[in-house]
């Protein structure tokens, strides 16, 4: 489901979605995922996504501002 242009992003186990947007460079802090979050500015796998907490999986792509993140699950 990744496109040419999302960038992989290595985690290590369980990442919820706001780690994951400061993982990726996404934004800077906690409270600017909340913020993109909470204005539906995510998307996970192509779908409007407001849940900080969501668990997200191997292969999983994650969008905001017009970047795109895939999350690739190491160990």
């Amino acid at each position: 489901m990744s496109g040419p242009d999302a960038e992989v992003v290595e985690v290590t186990g369980v990442v919820r979605l706001g780690q994951f947007l400061k993982l990726a460079g996404a934004v800077d802090t906690g409270g600017q995922a909340r913020e993109a979050l909470v204005a539906g500015d995510v998307t996970v796998n192509g779908e409007p996504e407001e849940r900080r907490g969501r668990q997200l999986a191997d292969g999983d792509v994650v969008g905001l501002g017009g970047g795109t993140w895939t999350v690739r699950v190491t160990g």
